[in-house]
């Protein structure tokens, strides 16, 4: 017998399978409990009320063996097939090479940072030492910028793209099948490295070619058509297309593309800060509890968004990467320059929650800029990372101000513990952050406290900069081919594009962009291609 239910229960009953098993068996009004198999569909949390309560969709199996949930990928062997070139092995060049394989093309992986072992070493050299490598970081090196800084997989954008596909084949590489369960799943920092090394596994089983610590120079143009792209080695590398999937800070192929008069264009983004509670605080508040949260539940978190008027115009503040019991890394691509991010283990057990605090960017507030047309907003964003470093001291100690002090423009004498390894100063933040931010931050952070009771408090601190949000630079392209509009056999893809905001986004794009190149191939020469 199989059975589907819908239920509203407490968490000891949700979160715990042995409560859950006898409740179904309650509901079956069966004692046969070892004949009894519960499988969760759906899981959300409920936390309006004073007593939170998850929404469960579960299926019941009685006497009988659950089904497989999905069945895993197969990948053939391409090794000999014709070959596409992916610039960056983030999720969008990752999933752009997977899906190459299953649609029979070879996938050229080219990746200017290192494997996921190696770049340990530079992450670890950066938090205690303060060193920056500028190819192996936070940003960049095998997986992206979202392998060591959290693995949040929620995406809003549904209609890109097959969310539970992405979901499956992150759960065939390694990932808990609980990804595929959670209203907002996530893997952890802790857990991505394996998953992602798994990924390129199965690219070099099939056939494919991963190359490391290779940075592209120059693309290989001729007649209108991308050819392929030359290493900084001088080697160069040729293919039926060339996926571009860099991801939002890899600053000199945007400088390329500008010398190369490939057009590109300035892209809203967002600036500001991020934000460091205890976590107790933030379960407090959102679980309704006075002490410790119910230890069936999750780490809290929240998502925050609003409106403020500074001078007349309206600006937008919001949340951005909320990390429930995280820490705050250093997340900058170069020496001189001060970018922090926010990361989770998969247990989120942390003792802090951390949150971007960002307002946007439009063309009309880099105008100081114009004179590098549609790098604008890369100028912008990089002149407040250099000043934020500057005022900080020079290093990655990282600028910031407690949080009720910057409200009342006052500056903080002392600071909070935090789980930001390279340390802190104490600075005014207006030092650094335009007026227009920092006016914006402080209306919106005061609206946020109206929203969320004991928010705003000087138990909380501001770390600067939140810069790297999303890309400032769009690479267009065709809604329909995904081709660039003035290159053609050229797919302009992921985050650095414009195109994605985090793992899944930019996973479903490169799906995409590698089905559109492999159907202009299939087009222009006449073959069937694999499917």
């Amino acid at each position: 017998m199989q059975k589907t239910f819908s239920l509203v229960l407490p968490p000891e009953i949700a979160y715990e399978p042995a409560n859950l098993q006898q409740h179904i068996a309650q509901a079956l009004q069966t004692e046969a409990t070892e004949a009894l198999r519960v499988r969760i569909l759906k899981r959300s949390i409920d936390a309006r009320s004073k007593f939170p309560k998850v929404n469960l969709k579960v299926e019941a199996f009685l006497d009988e063996t659950p089904p497989p949930l999905f069945t895993p990928l197969a990948y053939p062997e391409i090794g000999k097939k014709p070959q596409a070139i992916i610039v960056g092995a983030g999720p969008a060049g990752m999933f752009a090479a997977l899906r190459l394989i299953e649609l029979g093309i070879k996938p050229i992986l080219i990746e200017r940072g290192k494997d996921v072992q190696g770049r340990r070493r530079d992450l670890a050299a950066i938090n205690k030492h303060q060193t920056v490598n500028p190819e192996s970081n936070y940003c960049f090196g095998e997986g992206g910028a979202g392998t060591y800084s959290d693995g949040k997989l929620y995406t809003r954008s549904k209609k890109r793209g097959d969310i539970q596909r992405i979901l499956q084949i992150f759960v065939q590489h390694g990932a808990i099948e609980d990804i595929m369960v959670e209203a907002h799943p996530h893997i952890g920092t802790n857990k991505l490295p394996k998953i992602v090394q798994n990924l390129r596994e199965t690219i070099l089983k099939a056939g494919g070619e991963v190359l490391f610590d290779t940075r592209v120079m120059d693309f290989i143009m001729h007649k209108g058509e991308m050819k392929g792209i030359i290493t900084e080695a001088g080697k160069a590398i040729e293919g039926i297309g060339v996926i571009l999937a860099t991801g939002h800070s890899a600053r000199d192929i945007f400088h390329l593309l500008q010398a190369r008069q490939i057009l590109i264009e300035f892209k809203p983004f967002a600036l500001g800060v991020r934000i460091e509670h205890l976590q107790k605080r933030i379960d407090q508040i959102q679980y309704h509890c006075e002490a410790e949260r119910n230890p069936y539940l999750p780490a809290s978190a929240y998502s925050l968004v609003t409106q403020a008027r500074y001078k007349g115009v309206e600006k937008g503040v919001f949340s951005f990467c909320m990390c429930p019991g995280g820490f705050i890394v250093p997340a900058a691509t170069a020496e001189g320059e001060i970018v922090v991010n926010g990361m989770s283990p998969s247990r989120r057990d942390s003792r802090f929650a951390n949150s971007g605090i960002v307002v946007g960017v439009g063309k009309e507030d880099v105008l100081a800029y114009q004179d590098y047309g549609a790098l604008a907003g890369l100028y912008f964003q990089q002149a407040i990372e250099q000043q934020a470093c500057k005022i900080a001291g020079g290093t990655q100690v990282a600028p910031a101000q407690l949080m009720q002090d910057f409200v009342n423009k006052k500056t903080s004498k002392n600071l909070l513990e935090t789980s930001y390894q390279p340390g802190l100063t104490a600075v005014e933040l207006d030092a650094f952050l335009p007026a227009f931010i920092a006016e914006s931050l402080r209306i919106g952070l005061q609206d946020f406290g109206k929203k969320m009771r004991n928010y705003l408090t000087n138990e909380a601190q501001l770390i600067g900069v939140e810069s790297r949000t999303s890309s400032p630079v769009r690479i267009p392209r065709d809604t329909e081919t995904l081709e660039h509009p003035e290159v053609k056999r050229f797919f302009p893809c992921g985050e650095g594009a414009g195109y994605a905001g985090g793992i899944m986004s930019a996973a479903m794009d490169g799906e995409r962009c590698a089905e559109k190149l492999v159907e202009l191939y299939a087009k222009t020469n006449h073959q069937t291609i694999l499917s």
